[in-house]
Order: C-alpha cells, then sequence, then structure tokens
C-alpha cells in the first residue's frame, strides 16, 4: 500500500473511530509502527490529525477545543517537565491559581507537600487534590463546561473579587508575540483575563507547540507576564524574544 493510500485509510478510520492507536494500524495496514508513527507526522504537519501518546486523535476545527480527556494524551512527557520545573517557583502559605488547561493539572501530581490555598474552576484540579491534609481547597463555582470539565462564566468571574493570588499557573491554545495569549473559548478567555490582575507571578506553562500560536480569543498581552516556561523543543528565536520582552523563560 502505498504512503498517500494509508493516509486515506488513516483519515478514513480516524473520522468514523474518534482516536487511533499506533499499534493496531500497523497491524491492520501491514505495516512498522515506525512507518504509522511516520504517517502520522505526516498528516499533522498537514493539520490532520494530532498525534498523542500510542497513537493520533483528530485536528480540532478552528475555534473548536479538544475535550480534556484528548488533551492529556497530547504532549504528556514535556507537560510533566514543564510542570516540575513550575512548582519550584511555589513556597508556603501562598495562595496558587490552576486553571482548567491539561498542563496546569498536571501541577496536581507535583505541589510541595507544604500548606498551601489552591484556587481553581477546574473540576478535575479540585477532585485531583481533595483529601491533600496541607491544603485548602477553593473552587470558584460557576456554569459547568463539560467539555474542559470547568467552571466558567458571570458566577466564576465574580468569585475572584475575594482574593489576592501570589501565583497564576495556566495555559491556553496559543501565545504571540504581537498578539499575546489566546483561547479557542471566549468564556474560557473572559475568565482567564479576569484573573491575571488578580495575581503578583503571572506563569505561562506551554509546551512548545503554543509558542508562535494564535487562537481567536485574546485574553492577555506579553507584558502581563511574569514568566513562561516550556520545553526543549521551543523555537531559541522565540525565547530570546521574550527575554527581550522582559520575561522571565524556564525551559523544561
Amino acid at each position: 500500500m502505498l504512503a498517500f493510500e494509508r493516509h486515506r485509510r488513516i483519515l478514513d478510520l480516524l473520522q468514523f473511530h474518534g482516536s487511533l492507536r499506533t499499534i493496531e494500524m500497523a497491524s491492520q495496514l501491514g505495516v512498522t509502527d515506525e512507518t504509522i508513527r511516520k504517517d502520522f507526522e505526516a498528516l499533522e504537519k498537514r493539520g490532520q490529525l494530532v498525534r498523542i501518546h500510542g497513537g493520533a486523535i483528530p485536528q480540532a476545527k478552528p475555534g473548536e477545543e479538544l475535550p480534556l480527556n484528548d488533551r492529556q494524551l497530547i504532549c504528556r512527557a514535556e507537560k510533566a517537565a514543564i510542570a516540575r520545573l513550575a512548582v519550584e517557583r511555589i513556597q508556603p502559605n501562598e495562595t496558587i491559581f490552576i486553571d482548567a488547561s491539561s498542563t496546569a493539572l498536571t501541577l496536581t501530581g507535583y505541589l510541595p507537600d507544604f500548606p498551601l490555598t489552591i484556587l481553581t474552576n477546574a473540576h478535575n484540579v479540585f477532585t485531583a487534590l481533595e483529601g491533600r491534609p496541607n491544603l485548602d481547597l477553593i473552587c470558584t463555582g460557576g456554569l459547568y463546561d463539560p467539555r474542559s470539565r470547568a467552571y466558567i462564566g458571570l458566577l466564576a468571574e465574580t468569585s475572584l473579587r475575594r482574593f489576592h493570588i501570589h501565583r497564576m499557573f495556566f495555559s491556553g491554545n496559543g501565545l504571540d508575540l504581537g498578539r499575546g495569549v489566546s483561547e479557542n473559548n471566549s468564556r474560557h478567555a473572559a475568565f482567564k483575563e479576569r484573573v491575571i490582575p488578580r495575581a503578583n507571578d503571572v506563569v505561562f506553562l506551554g509546551d512548545h507547540t503554543k509558542l508562535g500560536q494564535t487562537a481567536p480569543f485574546i485574553f492577555g498581552q506579553i507584558e502581563d507576564l511574569n514568566c513562561v516556561i516550556t520545553d526543549s523543543g521551543a523555537d531559541p528565536d522565540f525565547v530570546e524574544s521574550l527575554r527581550q520582552n522582559d520575561v522571565e523563560v524556564l525551559i523544561a
């Protein structure tokens, strides 16, 4: 089977099943795992799918947010490295905001074992940290978005008025030098825009695929950021431009 035939078959199966596993596709198409990985890479470069650990999922339509479960499978090693580096900024007794992004959710597995107040609008962050004796957990409440498993809307935004935040850990769909930080979802963007002015330390967590990208809804500018934590795949020129704009950049 020629490459273009495999690609067409892969996309047909992806549309039907919603996700594909590398090993299963190799067996079904009679090729090696490495061949399928190269096929997935070629299709991802054309914007026709997204590679995940062990397989692939469909590419989100413009302005559409992938479900949280799917986002957690993308760049897993990079997100873990970013999270491990991010928690080194945290000091005892601080109030920490963690957003509903898959990268920020990864922080929950690495939080230090000392007293903290955790403020979040993410249902999964709340449940992941439930039962930790040194943590005071506060959920914003609000309108529940099942796709992202997060609370948004006016009630969530209004609840922020009561809090002073030492550190805000968050992500987005894109970080562009000229346009700033952006989201696919307007209500998530509006919520994060309200959090930024209340935080002393505004920390963007984004793997290299987020850098240089722009989504439909802008919620912050480069000058709003204190720090960007990314991975070793980041474009060095982009990183240097951030630093020239007085943004601390840490490479995980």
